[in-house]
Protein backbone atom coordinates (compact mmCIF):
# COMPACT_ATOMS: atom_id res chain seq x y z
CA UNK A 1 0.00 0.00 0.00
CA UNK A 2 0.98 3.67 -0.34
CA UNK A 3 3.02 5.09 2.52
CA UNK A 4 1.12 7.71 4.53
CA UNK A 5 3.03 10.95 5.07
CA UNK A 6 3.72 11.47 8.79
CA UNK A 7 1.94 14.84 8.95
CA UNK A 8 -1.33 13.64 7.36
CA UNK A 9 -3.02 11.88 10.35
CA UNK A 10 -2.66 14.98 12.57
CA UNK A 11 -3.82 17.26 9.75
CA UNK A 12 -6.94 15.12 9.26
CA UNK A 13 -7.75 15.22 12.99
CA UNK A 14 -7.27 19.00 13.05
CA UNK A 15 -9.60 19.65 10.11
CA UNK A 16 -12.19 17.23 11.53
CA UNK A 17 -12.17 19.21 14.79
CA UNK A 18 -12.89 22.28 12.66
CA UNK A 19 -16.12 20.67 11.47
CA UNK A 20 -14.94 19.36 8.09
CA UNK A 21 -15.86 15.79 7.08
CA UNK A 22 -12.98 14.04 5.30
CA UNK A 23 -13.84 11.28 2.81
CA UNK A 24 -11.38 9.22 0.80
CA UNK A 25 -12.20 8.34 -2.80
CA UNK A 26 -9.57 6.08 -4.35
CA UNK A 27 -8.98 3.64 -7.16
CA UNK A 28 -7.34 1.15 -4.76
CA UNK A 29 -9.09 -2.06 -3.75
CA UNK A 30 -11.28 -1.91 -0.66
CA UNK A 31 -8.81 -3.73 1.66
CA UNK A 32 -6.00 -1.30 0.84
CA UNK A 33 -8.36 1.69 1.04
CA UNK A 34 -9.57 0.67 4.53
CA UNK A 35 -6.01 0.24 5.80
CA UNK A 36 -4.90 3.66 4.51
CA UNK A 37 -8.08 5.32 5.86
CA UNK A 38 -7.45 3.93 9.36
CA UNK A 39 -3.82 5.12 9.27
CA UNK A 40 -4.99 8.59 8.19
CA UNK A 41 -7.66 8.82 10.94
CA UNK A 42 -10.42 9.00 8.30
CA UNK A 43 -11.87 5.70 9.47
CA UNK A 44 -12.03 4.27 12.99
CA UNK A 45 -11.04 0.60 13.49
CA UNK A 46 -14.56 -0.29 14.69
CA UNK A 47 -15.99 1.00 11.37
CA UNK A 48 -13.91 -1.36 9.21
CA UNK A 49 -16.67 -3.92 8.68
CA UNK A 50 -19.52 -1.42 8.41
CA UNK A 51 -20.71 -1.60 4.79
CA UNK A 52 -22.13 1.92 5.09
CA UNK A 53 -18.67 3.36 5.86
CA UNK A 54 -16.71 1.60 3.12
CA UNK A 55 -18.08 0.92 -0.34
CA UNK A 56 -16.83 0.28 -3.86
CA UNK A 57 -17.56 2.87 -6.53
CA UNK A 58 -19.73 0.78 -8.92
CA UNK A 59 -21.86 -0.48 -5.99
CA UNK A 60 -22.27 3.09 -4.73
CA UNK A 61 -23.31 4.34 -8.17
CA UNK A 62 -25.88 1.56 -8.55
CA UNK A 63 -27.39 2.12 -5.07
CA UNK A 64 -27.68 5.86 -5.66
CA UNK A 65 -29.45 5.35 -8.98
CA UNK A 66 -26.85 7.27 -10.95
CA UNK A 67 -27.30 10.83 -12.16
CA UNK A 68 -30.55 12.22 -13.52
CA UNK A 69 -31.25 15.62 -15.07
CA UNK A 70 -34.28 17.49 -13.72
CA UNK A 71 -35.07 20.98 -14.93
CA UNK A 72 -31.63 21.31 -16.47
CA UNK A 73 -29.92 20.38 -13.16
CA UNK A 74 -28.00 17.20 -12.41
CA UNK A 75 -29.31 15.31 -9.39
CA UNK A 76 -28.81 11.96 -7.66
CA UNK A 77 -31.33 9.33 -8.78
CA UNK A 78 -32.11 7.95 -5.30
CA UNK A 79 -31.55 11.12 -3.28
CA UNK A 80 -33.23 9.82 -0.11
CA UNK A 81 -30.89 6.80 -0.07
CA UNK A 82 -27.94 9.13 -0.66
CA UNK A 83 -28.96 11.37 2.27
CA UNK A 84 -29.31 8.41 4.63
CA UNK A 85 -25.89 7.00 3.64
CA UNK A 86 -23.71 10.12 3.65
CA UNK A 87 -23.44 10.61 7.45
CA UNK A 88 -21.70 7.21 7.61
CA UNK A 89 -19.71 6.99 4.38
CA UNK A 90 -15.99 7.63 4.72
CA UNK A 91 -14.25 5.52 2.05
CA UNK A 92 -15.02 4.76 -1.58
CA UNK A 93 -12.72 2.20 -3.18
CA UNK A 94 -12.36 1.12 -6.82
CA UNK A 95 -13.89 4.45 -7.76
CA UNK A 96 -14.39 5.65 -11.31
CA UNK A 97 -14.65 9.31 -12.41
CA UNK A 98 -18.47 9.07 -12.54
CA UNK A 99 -18.62 7.74 -8.95
CA UNK A 100 -16.64 10.70 -7.60
CA UNK A 101 -18.70 13.12 -9.69
CA UNK A 102 -21.93 11.58 -8.36
CA UNK A 103 -20.77 11.98 -4.76
CA UNK A 104 -19.88 15.65 -5.28
CA UNK A 105 -23.21 16.31 -7.03
CA UNK A 106 -25.18 14.65 -4.19
CA UNK A 107 -23.33 16.49 -1.43
CA UNK A 108 -23.94 19.83 -3.15
CA UNK A 109 -27.59 18.84 -3.61
CA UNK A 110 -27.74 18.34 0.18
CA UNK A 111 -26.53 21.92 0.63
CA UNK A 112 -22.97 21.10 1.69
CA UNK A 113 -19.92 23.08 0.64
CA UNK A 114 -17.68 20.57 -1.14
CA UNK A 115 -13.92 20.68 -1.64
CA UNK A 116 -12.24 18.03 -3.82
CA UNK A 117 -8.58 17.12 -4.23
CA UNK A 118 -7.13 15.36 -7.25
CA UNK A 119 -4.07 14.90 -9.41
CA UNK A 120 -5.25 13.01 -12.50
CA UNK A 121 -7.19 13.77 -15.66
CA UNK A 122 -10.03 11.58 -14.37
CA UNK A 123 -10.44 13.91 -11.37
CA UNK A 124 -11.14 16.95 -13.56
CA UNK A 125 -14.98 16.61 -13.72
CA UNK A 126 -15.28 16.33 -9.91
CA UNK A 127 -12.83 19.21 -9.38
CA UNK A 128 -14.88 21.37 -11.73
CA UNK A 129 -18.19 20.39 -10.08
CA UNK A 130 -17.00 21.05 -6.50
CA UNK A 131 -17.29 24.42 -4.76
CA UNK A 132 -13.50 24.40 -4.37
CA UNK A 133 -11.12 22.21 -6.37
CA UNK A 134 -7.60 21.54 -5.07
CA UNK A 135 -5.12 20.20 -7.65
CA UNK A 136 -1.67 18.83 -6.88
CA UNK A 137 0.94 21.24 -8.21
CA UNK A 138 3.78 18.73 -8.52
CA UNK A 139 2.13 15.51 -9.65
CA UNK A 140 -1.10 16.90 -11.12
CA UNK A 141 -1.82 16.72 -14.84
CA UNK A 142 -2.40 19.88 -16.88
CA UNK A 143 -6.10 19.00 -17.31
CA UNK A 144 -6.47 18.57 -13.55
CA UNK A 145 -4.74 21.89 -12.82
CA UNK A 146 -6.93 23.68 -15.36
CA UNK A 147 -10.12 22.35 -13.74
CA UNK A 148 -9.08 23.25 -10.18
CA UNK A 149 -9.49 26.55 -8.32
CA UNK A 150 -6.40 26.20 -6.12
CA UNK A 151 -3.01 24.56 -6.78
CA UNK A 152 -1.24 22.91 -3.84
CA UNK A 153 2.39 23.52 -4.66
CA UNK A 154 3.79 20.96 -2.17
CA UNK A 155 1.12 18.22 -2.77
CA UNK A 156 0.53 18.08 0.98
CA UNK A 157 -2.84 17.63 2.72
CA UNK A 158 -1.73 19.83 5.62
CA UNK A 159 -1.62 22.75 3.14
CA UNK A 160 -5.39 22.30 2.63
CA UNK A 161 -5.84 22.59 6.40
CA UNK A 162 -3.88 25.86 6.36
CA UNK A 163 -5.92 27.15 3.41
CA UNK A 164 -9.13 26.36 5.29
CA UNK A 165 -7.83 28.08 8.43
CA UNK A 166 -6.76 31.27 6.64
CA UNK A 167 -9.95 31.32 4.57
CA UNK A 168 -12.07 31.22 7.72
CA UNK A 169 -9.81 33.82 9.34
CA UNK A 170 -10.31 36.26 6.44
CA UNK A 171 -14.07 35.60 6.44
CA UNK A 172 -14.33 36.25 10.21
CA UNK A 173 -12.33 39.46 9.89
CA UNK A 174 -14.54 40.75 7.07
CA UNK A 175 -17.64 40.00 9.17
CA UNK A 176 -16.20 41.90 12.14
CA UNK A 177 -15.18 44.84 9.97
CA UNK A 178 -18.67 45.10 8.43
CA UNK A 179 -20.29 44.80 11.86
CA UNK A 180 -18.08 47.63 13.16
CA UNK A 181 -18.71 49.85 10.11
CA UNK A 182 -22.48 49.32 10.16
CA UNK A 183 -22.73 49.94 13.89
CA UNK A 184 -20.71 53.18 13.74
CA UNK A 185 -22.29 54.51 10.54
CA UNK A 186 -25.89 53.73 11.52
CA UNK A 187 -25.31 55.29 14.94
CA UNK A 188 -23.79 58.40 13.35
CA UNK A 189 -26.69 58.76 10.88
CA UNK A 190 -29.32 58.46 13.63
CA UNK A 191 -27.59 61.04 15.83
CA UNK A 192 -27.17 63.46 12.89
CA UNK A 193 -30.84 62.99 11.88
CA UNK A 194 -32.07 63.66 15.44
CA UNK A 195 -29.78 66.71 15.66
CA UNK A 196 -31.16 68.08 12.38
CA UNK A 197 -34.78 67.63 13.60
CA UNK A 198 -34.11 69.35 16.92
CA UNK A 199 -32.59 72.22 14.94
CA UNK A 200 -29.72 72.95 17.28
CA UNK A 201 -26.03 72.70 16.47
CA UNK A 202 -25.08 69.53 14.56
CA UNK A 203 -23.94 66.92 17.08
CA UNK A 204 -21.24 65.56 14.73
Amino acid sequence: MDIVRPEVPDAVLKIQRAGVTVRMVTGDNIVTARAIAVNCNILKPEQLEDTRCCMEGPEFYEKMGGLVVKGGKEEVGNFEVFKSLMPYMKVMARSRPEDKYLMVTGLRQMGHTVAVTGDGTNDAPALKKADVGFAMGKTGTDVCKEAADILITDDNFSSIVKACMWGRNVYDNIKRFLQFQLTVNVGACIITFIGAIIGKEAPL
